[in-house]
């Protein structure tokens, strides 16, 4: 049974950080390329960021670089994100998401994915 669980979501103030977590199971994790998209409220749902079946290679939306970092432990079948200098604007459910295709942008290429956590970021 597959399972991406997120974790480390919550309400911070403009400025502040938050650390994402996702925890895999139930399928080759090492092998999947993964990623973080977000979704707020009347929004459509968009790519945050990626990384490589193997680490090697991430993608950063450009409104995000700078501020947030994206890693994984193969080791842990864990994902990361973390958040700094959050904006109000970064206000949205967060999801963990998996895909056995090469990295690229369009969610559908992402076959499993998380329930979400929630980040709010207050100005």
């Amino acid at each position: 049974q597959v399972q991406l669980v997120e974790s480390g979501g919550g309400s911070v103030q403009a400025g502040g950080s938050l650390r994402l977590s996702c925890a895999a199971s139930g399928f080759p994790y090492s092998s999947y390329c993964m990623g973080w998209f977000r979704q707020a409220p009347g929004k459509a749902r968009e790519g945050v960021a990626r990384i490589s079946a193997r680490g090697g290679t991430t993608y950063l939306a450009d409104s995000v670089k700078g501020r947030f970092t994206i890693s994984r432990d193969n080791a842990k079948n864990t994902l990361c994100l973390q958040m700094n200098s959050l904006k109000p604007e970064d206000t949205a459910m967060y999801y963990c998401a998996a895909s056995s295709l090469l990295c690229g942008s369009d969610p559908r290429r992402f076959s499993y994915w998380g329930q979400g956590t929630q980040v709010t970021v207050s100005s």
